[in-house]
Protein backbone atom coordinates (compact mmCIF):
# COMPACT_ATOMS: atom_id res chain seq x y z
CA UNK A 1 0.00 0.00 0.00
CA UNK A 2 1.28 3.33 -1.56
CA UNK A 3 2.35 5.88 1.66
CA UNK A 4 2.43 9.74 2.03
CA UNK A 5 6.17 9.20 2.02
CA UNK A 6 5.73 7.42 -1.77
CA UNK A 7 3.67 10.10 -2.82
CA UNK A 8 5.90 12.82 -1.93
CA UNK A 9 9.33 11.01 -3.73
CA UNK A 10 7.15 10.20 -6.73
CA UNK A 11 6.41 14.22 -6.65
CA UNK A 12 9.66 15.16 -5.68
CA UNK A 13 8.53 17.04 -2.79
CA UNK A 14 8.38 16.79 0.48
CA UNK A 15 5.54 15.02 2.60
CA UNK A 16 4.27 18.25 4.21
CA UNK A 17 3.79 19.06 0.87
CA UNK A 18 1.57 16.22 0.02
CA UNK A 19 -0.32 16.89 2.99
CA UNK A 20 -1.25 20.78 2.18
CA UNK A 21 -2.19 19.64 -0.74
CA UNK A 22 -4.62 16.55 0.30
CA UNK A 23 -5.87 18.85 3.19
CA UNK A 24 -6.30 22.14 0.80
CA UNK A 25 -4.31 23.54 3.55
CA UNK A 26 -1.50 26.54 2.94
CA UNK A 27 -0.25 27.76 -0.44
CA UNK A 28 1.10 24.99 -3.06
CA UNK A 29 1.83 26.11 -6.76
CA UNK A 30 -0.60 25.09 -9.26
CA UNK A 31 2.57 23.06 -11.19
CA UNK A 32 3.39 21.87 -7.63
CA UNK A 33 -0.03 20.81 -6.51
CA UNK A 34 -0.19 18.76 -10.64
CA UNK A 35 2.58 16.99 -9.72
CA UNK A 36 1.43 15.68 -6.20
CA UNK A 37 -2.50 14.56 -7.96
CA UNK A 38 -0.74 12.91 -10.76
CA UNK A 39 1.36 10.95 -7.98
CA UNK A 40 -1.61 10.44 -5.61
CA UNK A 41 -3.64 9.23 -9.09
CA UNK A 42 -0.54 6.85 -10.55
CA UNK A 43 -0.06 5.35 -6.52
CA UNK A 44 -3.58 4.92 -5.77
CA UNK A 45 -2.63 6.45 -2.86
CA UNK A 46 -5.23 6.32 0.32
CA UNK A 47 -7.00 7.42 1.14
CA UNK A 48 -8.84 6.59 -1.74
CA UNK A 49 -11.95 8.78 -1.28
CA UNK A 50 -9.89 11.96 -1.25
CA UNK A 51 -7.58 11.33 -3.80
CA UNK A 52 -10.79 10.80 -5.80
CA UNK A 53 -11.96 13.86 -5.17
CA UNK A 54 -9.03 15.42 -5.53
CA UNK A 55 -8.98 14.62 -9.71
CA UNK A 56 -13.07 14.34 -9.92
CA UNK A 57 -14.10 16.76 -7.75
CA UNK A 58 -16.45 13.91 -6.72
CA UNK A 59 -16.83 11.55 -3.43
CA UNK A 60 -19.06 8.45 -5.29
CA UNK A 61 -21.27 9.14 -2.06
CA UNK A 62 -24.92 9.52 -2.10
CA UNK A 63 -26.63 10.56 1.44
CA UNK A 64 -30.37 9.30 2.05
CA UNK A 65 -32.31 11.05 4.68
CA UNK A 66 -34.91 9.51 6.49
CA UNK A 67 -36.78 10.73 9.64
CA UNK A 68 -37.39 7.26 11.57
CA UNK A 69 -35.51 4.55 10.87
CA UNK A 70 -37.78 2.47 12.90
CA UNK A 71 -40.74 2.89 11.01
CA UNK A 72 -40.26 -0.30 8.75
CA UNK A 73 -41.42 1.27 5.64
CA UNK A 74 -37.89 3.31 5.97
CA UNK A 75 -35.19 0.24 5.83
CA UNK A 76 -37.37 -0.74 2.61
CA UNK A 77 -36.66 2.01 1.04
CA UNK A 78 -33.46 2.67 1.80
CA UNK A 79 -33.10 -0.88 0.94
CA UNK A 80 -33.83 0.16 -2.58
CA UNK A 81 -31.52 3.16 -2.90
CA UNK A 82 -28.30 1.12 -1.80
CA UNK A 83 -29.20 -1.53 -4.33
CA UNK A 84 -28.60 0.94 -6.93
CA UNK A 85 -26.23 3.36 -5.93
CA UNK A 86 -23.91 0.28 -5.25
CA UNK A 87 -24.55 -1.00 -8.92
CA UNK A 88 -23.31 2.60 -9.68
CA UNK A 89 -20.48 2.28 -7.51
CA UNK A 90 -21.39 4.83 -5.21
CA UNK A 91 -20.83 4.70 -1.49
CA UNK A 92 -24.73 5.03 0.47
CA UNK A 93 -25.02 6.73 3.57
CA UNK A 94 -28.42 6.63 5.96
CA UNK A 95 -28.99 9.31 8.11
CA UNK A 96 -31.38 9.34 10.59
CA UNK A 97 -32.44 12.60 11.20
CA UNK A 98 -35.43 11.70 13.75
CA UNK A 99 -37.57 14.87 11.89
CA UNK A 100 -35.31 16.75 13.50
CA UNK A 101 -34.34 20.02 11.81
CA UNK A 102 -31.42 21.04 13.43
CA UNK A 103 -30.19 17.34 12.87
CA UNK A 104 -30.74 17.58 9.50
CA UNK A 105 -29.04 20.95 8.50
CA UNK A 106 -26.01 19.38 10.77
CA UNK A 107 -25.63 16.28 8.43
CA UNK A 108 -26.26 18.36 5.30
CA UNK A 109 -23.47 20.61 6.36
CA UNK A 110 -21.27 17.65 7.38
CA UNK A 111 -21.79 15.87 4.22
CA UNK A 112 -21.21 18.88 1.65
CA UNK A 113 -17.79 18.77 3.76
CA UNK A 114 -16.89 15.51 2.87
CA UNK A 115 -17.82 16.27 -1.10
CA UNK A 116 -21.13 14.26 -1.08
CA UNK A 117 -22.33 14.08 -4.81
CA UNK A 118 -26.00 14.13 -3.77
CA UNK A 119 -29.33 13.78 -1.60
CA UNK A 120 -32.26 12.16 -1.46
CA UNK A 121 -34.11 13.68 1.38
CA UNK A 122 -37.52 12.58 3.38
CA UNK A 123 -38.29 15.68 5.14
CA UNK A 124 -41.66 17.61 5.26
CA UNK A 125 -39.44 20.57 7.42
CA UNK A 126 -36.18 21.17 4.98
CA UNK A 127 -37.48 24.21 2.79
CA UNK A 128 -35.49 26.12 -0.23
CA UNK A 129 -34.32 28.20 2.19
CA UNK A 130 -32.48 25.47 3.74
CA UNK A 131 -31.37 23.99 0.98
CA UNK A 132 -30.69 27.19 -0.84
CA UNK A 133 -26.39 26.73 -0.52
CA UNK A 134 -26.60 22.94 -1.31
CA UNK A 135 -24.12 22.78 -4.48
CA UNK A 136 -25.09 18.75 -4.95
CA UNK A 137 -28.47 17.57 -6.87
CA UNK A 138 -31.04 17.13 -4.25
CA UNK A 139 -34.07 14.34 -4.85
CA UNK A 140 -37.12 14.55 -2.74
CA UNK A 141 -38.55 10.88 -1.78
CA UNK A 142 -42.16 10.25 -0.52
CA UNK A 143 -42.87 14.12 0.26
CA UNK A 144 -42.71 16.97 -2.21
CA UNK A 145 -39.79 19.63 -0.55
CA UNK A 146 -39.83 22.56 -3.24
CA UNK A 147 -41.34 22.55 -7.02
CA UNK A 148 -37.93 23.43 -8.12
CA UNK A 149 -36.93 20.13 -6.93
CA UNK A 150 -37.05 16.69 -8.09
CA UNK A 151 -39.41 14.38 -6.65
CA UNK A 152 -40.84 10.57 -6.75
CA UNK A 153 -43.76 9.94 -4.64
CA UNK A 154 -47.17 8.55 -4.75
CA UNK A 155 -50.65 9.35 -5.42
CA UNK A 156 -51.37 9.58 -2.06
CA UNK A 157 -54.77 11.59 -2.10
CA UNK A 158 -56.14 8.79 -4.62
CA UNK A 159 -55.22 6.28 -2.99
CA UNK A 160 -56.66 7.14 0.31
CA UNK A 161 -60.41 7.82 -1.57
CA UNK A 162 -60.01 3.94 -3.23
CA UNK A 163 -59.42 3.01 0.71
CA UNK A 164 -62.28 4.87 1.77
CA UNK A 165 -64.86 3.55 -1.23
CA UNK A 166 -63.10 -0.04 -0.40
CA UNK A 167 -64.43 -0.13 2.86
CA UNK A 168 -67.38 1.23 1.99
CA UNK A 169 -67.64 -2.29 -0.84
CA UNK A 170 -67.25 -4.61 2.43
CA UNK A 171 -70.13 -2.81 4.16
CA UNK A 172 -68.65 0.00 6.39
CA UNK A 173 -71.54 2.69 7.24
CA UNK A 174 -69.12 5.07 9.38
CA UNK A 175 -65.75 5.08 8.79
CA UNK A 176 -62.87 6.87 10.50
CA UNK A 177 -59.96 8.01 9.97
CA UNK A 178 -56.34 7.74 12.24
CA UNK A 179 -54.56 10.34 10.28
CA UNK A 180 -50.54 10.72 10.39
CA UNK A 181 -48.74 14.19 11.14
CA UNK A 182 -50.58 17.63 10.73
CA UNK A 183 -47.39 18.69 9.04
CA UNK A 184 -46.60 15.88 6.72
CA UNK A 185 -47.79 17.02 3.28
CA UNK A 186 -48.61 12.90 2.47
CA UNK A 187 -50.12 12.60 5.67
CA UNK A 188 -52.08 15.97 4.82
CA UNK A 189 -53.11 14.57 0.91
CA UNK A 190 -54.15 11.46 2.90
CA UNK A 191 -56.54 12.56 5.43
CA UNK A 192 -57.80 15.06 1.86
CA UNK A 193 -58.10 11.69 0.05
CA UNK A 194 -60.65 10.21 3.10
CA UNK A 195 -62.65 13.23 3.56
CA UNK A 196 -63.48 13.86 -0.24
CA UNK A 197 -65.53 10.65 0.46
CA UNK A 198 -67.05 10.75 3.96
CA UNK A 199 -67.31 14.96 4.62
CA UNK A 200 -71.21 14.89 2.76
CA UNK A 201 -72.14 11.63 4.67
CA UNK A 202 -74.73 12.24 6.66
CA UNK A 203 -73.43 10.01 9.76
CA UNK A 204 -69.71 11.79 9.38
CA UNK A 205 -68.27 13.79 12.29
CA UNK A 206 -65.21 15.66 12.69
CA UNK A 207 -64.66 13.10 15.94
CA UNK A 208 -63.56 10.49 13.12
CA UNK A 209 -60.43 11.57 12.50
CA UNK A 210 -57.69 12.04 14.96
CA UNK A 211 -54.13 11.66 14.70
CA UNK A 212 -51.75 8.88 15.51
CA UNK A 213 -48.90 10.82 14.25
CA UNK A 214 -47.32 8.02 11.84
CA UNK A 215 -46.73 6.05 15.38
CA UNK A 216 -47.86 2.44 16.30
CA UNK A 217 -48.54 3.33 20.40
CA UNK A 218 -50.33 6.71 19.56
CA UNK A 219 -52.63 5.08 17.03
CA UNK A 220 -53.54 2.39 19.29
CA UNK A 221 -54.22 4.81 22.03
CA UNK A 222 -55.90 7.60 19.63
CA UNK A 223 -57.95 4.07 18.05
CA UNK A 224 -59.23 2.97 21.85
CA UNK A 225 -60.41 6.63 22.64
CA UNK A 226 -62.16 6.67 19.50
CA UNK A 227 -63.72 3.39 19.45
CA UNK A 228 -64.88 3.81 23.10
CA UNK A 229 -66.78 7.39 22.17
CA UNK A 230 -68.41 5.67 19.24
CA UNK A 231 -69.12 2.43 19.01
CA UNK A 232 -71.01 2.37 15.71
CA UNK A 233 -67.53 2.89 13.76
CA UNK A 234 -67.51 -0.21 11.61
CA UNK A 235 -64.48 0.91 9.56
CA UNK A 236 -60.76 2.49 9.90
CA UNK A 237 -59.05 3.86 7.44
CA UNK A 238 -54.95 3.62 9.10
CA UNK A 239 -52.70 6.64 7.02
CA UNK A 240 -50.18 4.23 7.43
CA UNK A 241 -49.46 0.68 7.87
CA UNK A 242 -47.70 0.94 11.61
CA UNK A 243 -50.89 2.38 12.81
CA UNK A 244 -52.87 0.39 10.86
CA UNK A 245 -50.93 -2.48 13.49
CA UNK A 246 -51.82 0.05 16.13
CA UNK A 247 -55.40 0.26 15.48
CA UNK A 248 -55.54 -3.90 15.09
CA UNK A 249 -54.10 -4.11 18.94
CA UNK A 250 -56.28 -1.62 20.36
CA UNK A 251 -59.09 -3.46 18.58
CA UNK A 252 -58.28 -6.90 20.40
CA UNK A 253 -57.61 -5.02 23.92
CA UNK A 254 -61.38 -4.15 23.18
CA UNK A 255 -62.71 -7.06 22.04
CA UNK A 256 -63.20 -5.77 19.05
CA UNK A 257 -63.76 -8.55 16.38
CA UNK A 258 -61.80 -7.48 13.15
CA UNK A 259 -63.21 -7.98 10.55
CA UNK A 260 -66.29 -9.08 11.87
CA UNK A 261 -67.41 -6.00 13.94
CA UNK A 262 -64.96 -3.38 12.53
CA UNK A 263 -62.74 -3.62 9.09
CA UNK A 264 -59.43 -2.09 8.88
CA UNK A 265 -57.15 -0.93 6.21
CA UNK A 266 -53.60 0.79 6.16
CA UNK A 267 -51.55 2.47 3.38
CA UNK A 268 -47.74 1.62 2.44
CA UNK A 269 -47.91 -2.35 2.11
CA UNK A 270 -44.64 -2.71 4.35
CA UNK A 271 -43.63 -6.13 5.06
CA UNK A 272 -44.95 -5.91 8.49
CA UNK A 273 -48.61 -5.79 7.42
CA UNK A 274 -48.58 -9.30 6.47
CA UNK A 275 -47.24 -10.48 9.47
CA UNK A 276 -49.67 -8.92 11.62
CA UNK A 277 -52.47 -10.81 13.29
CA UNK A 278 -54.75 -10.41 11.41
CA UNK A 279 -53.02 -9.54 8.30
CA UNK A 280 -53.27 -5.84 7.17
CA UNK A 281 -55.41 -4.89 4.30
CA UNK A 282 -53.37 -2.09 3.05
CA UNK A 283 -52.99 0.57 -0.37
CA UNK A 284 -49.70 -0.74 -0.54
CA UNK A 285 -47.33 1.69 -2.56
CA UNK A 286 -44.38 -0.38 -4.64
CA UNK A 287 -41.74 1.09 -1.93
CA UNK A 288 -38.95 -0.24 -3.87
CA UNK A 289 -39.80 1.14 -7.10
CA UNK A 290 -39.94 4.31 -5.80
CA UNK A 291 -36.77 3.95 -3.75
CA UNK A 292 -35.02 2.51 -6.91
CA UNK A 293 -36.46 5.52 -9.43
CA UNK A 294 -35.33 8.25 -6.56
CA UNK A 295 -31.77 6.52 -6.62
CA UNK A 296 -31.45 6.70 -10.42
CA UNK A 297 -32.81 10.24 -10.81
CA UNK A 298 -30.35 11.26 -8.64
CA UNK A 299 -27.55 9.63 -10.31
CA UNK A 300 -28.51 11.14 -13.71
CA UNK A 301 -28.70 14.83 -12.05
CA UNK A 302 -25.08 14.12 -10.78
CA UNK A 303 -24.29 13.06 -14.13
CA UNK A 304 -25.68 15.33 -16.46
CA UNK A 305 -24.44 19.14 -16.73
CA UNK A 306 -28.14 20.35 -17.11
CA UNK A 307 -30.85 19.91 -13.97
CA UNK A 308 -34.06 19.35 -15.34
CA UNK A 309 -36.79 18.95 -12.65
CA UNK A 310 -38.09 15.74 -12.79
CA UNK A 311 -41.70 15.03 -11.15
CA UNK A 312 -42.53 11.58 -10.92
CA UNK A 313 -45.62 10.23 -9.09
CA UNK A 314 -46.29 6.44 -8.89
CA UNK A 315 -49.84 4.54 -8.06
CA UNK A 316 -50.77 2.35 -4.85
CA UNK A 317 -52.57 -0.70 -5.29
CA UNK A 318 -55.35 -2.29 -2.98
CA UNK A 319 -53.80 -5.58 -1.47
CA UNK A 320 -56.69 -7.29 0.38
CA UNK A 321 -56.32 -9.33 3.54
CA UNK A 322 -57.76 -10.66 6.78
CA UNK A 323 -58.59 -7.13 8.15
CA UNK A 324 -61.00 -6.44 5.75
CA UNK A 325 -62.79 -9.61 4.24
CA UNK A 326 -65.91 -9.27 3.13
CA UNK A 327 -69.03 -9.44 5.37
CA UNK A 328 -70.38 -12.21 3.85
CA UNK A 329 -67.12 -14.11 3.48
CA UNK A 330 -66.74 -13.70 7.19
CA UNK A 331 -70.70 -14.64 7.81
CA UNK A 332 -69.39 -17.92 5.78
CA UNK A 333 -67.38 -18.90 8.28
Amino acid sequence: MATIRNVAELAKVSTATVSRVINSNGYVNEETKKRVKEAIEQLNYFPNDVARSLFKGRSKMIALFVPDITNPFFPELARAVEDVTNRNDYTFVLCNTDGDIDKKIDYLNALQQKSVDGFIIVSSSLTEDHLKNIQAPIVALDRIISPDISSVTVNNRIGSRDAVNYLKSVGCRRIAHIAGPEHVDNAINRMRGFLDEVKHEDWFDSDYVVSGAYNFEMAREAAINLLTKNPKIDGIFAGNDLMGAGVLNAAASLDIKVPGDLAVIGFDGITMSERVTPALTTMAQPIYDIGARAAEILIEQIRSTSQVVMREEFNVQLTERQSTLRREQTNEH
